[in-house]
């Protein structure tokens, strides 16, 4: 086997290795990246979420008391205010999704799907959760969701949702007196969910990969042939000619042209000693002619 046919496999066996570790490493950080882009979306319109509800509970509500007493007005209630600003997002984030579901709700579009009780099921089952993270599969692709649960620690709460008798009755006009009720203090009635879609940020990702391995790859194709230049034009063209010489020597001809080579290296060192190994068997055959 030729010297650049064994230094050729010996670069592709390592260049192979070094492709496969890199790629794993990168196609690693990119999918981790990707799904922390995700939860720190999901964590983001959550704290959004809340800061709603505060906004609205701490300081619009109070503003609109007098005005509840004659007509209900659900944008003082936190749960609606939130829901409809984050509705405003998704506007340009259509698969975004902001939902806050409630087992008994008085409005029936916080009404729960299967999945959605679950959730809540699992809050109630173990009240110390306070989050709940986790993926499933949506017909737009795969979603991750994050959840917290509704729990009703303010007492003021419990005018409007504990029996029908205290609750306004502008409040029972607009929603009637079936849902909503039997509330109770420090009870999980719901879970605030926000869903984000994890499809773009690792096709995102995904082509970033492929990219890098192009990249990479393109890189060391470039190497190789660099090499295999260098190696020709330093070693291989060198060394196949003094061989070519050497065997004209080992033949008896001592015509053949003298190779110099002005080098330092191995190679210019290789042919300074061919050339003295020369003119000493040039002599020597003269010697014993004479």
């Amino acid at each position: 086997m030729k010297l650049i046919l064994k230094f050729n496999l010996v670069f592709v066996v390592v260049f192979l290795a070094g492709l496969a570790a890199a790629g794993y490493v990168s196609w690693t950080l990119l999918q981790k990246n990707a799904r922390e882009e995700v939860v720190q979306n999901a964590r983001l319109v959550m704290e959004t979420a809340l800061s709603t509800r505060a906004y609205t509970s701490n300081q619009l509500r109070p503003l609109l008391e007098t005005q509840m007493k004659y007509t209900f007005l659900p944008q003082t209630v936190p749960a609606y205010s939130a829901t409809e600003v984050l509705n405003g997002l998704r506007k340009n984030f259509p698969e975004y999704r902001y939902k806050e579901a409630v087992l008994n709700p008085t409005n029936p579009k916080n009404r729960p799907t299967d999945w959605e009780a679950d959730i809540v099921n699992q809050f109630r089952n173990g009240p110390e959760r306070a989050e709940i993270i986790g993926e499933r599969d949506t017909q737009t692709g795969g979603a991750f969701y994050i959840a917290r649960p509704i729990k009703i620690t303010n007492a003021p709460c419990l005018v409007c949702h504990s029996t029908v008798d205290a609750a306004p009755k502008t409040m029972i006009d607009k929603y009637g007196p079936a849902n909503g009720f039997g509330w109770k203090l420090n009870e999980i009635v719901g879970a605030q969910i926000v869903a984000i879609p994890t499809a773009v940020p690792l096709e995102r990702a995904n082509r970033a990969y492929q990219t890098f391995m192009i990249s990479l790859t393109a890189v060391f194709v470039v190497i190789a042939v660099a090499l295999n230049l260098m190696l020709y034009f330093t070693v291989i063209r060198p060394v196949t000619t003094l061989s070519r010489l050497a065997d004209q020597v080992s033949l008896g001809n001592m015509d053949v042209p003298e190779f110099t080579v002005k080098r330092g290296d191995e190679i210019g060192v290789l042919a300074e000693s061919f050339s003295r190994m020369r003119k000493s068997l040039v002599e020597a055959m003269k010697m014993l002619e004479g």
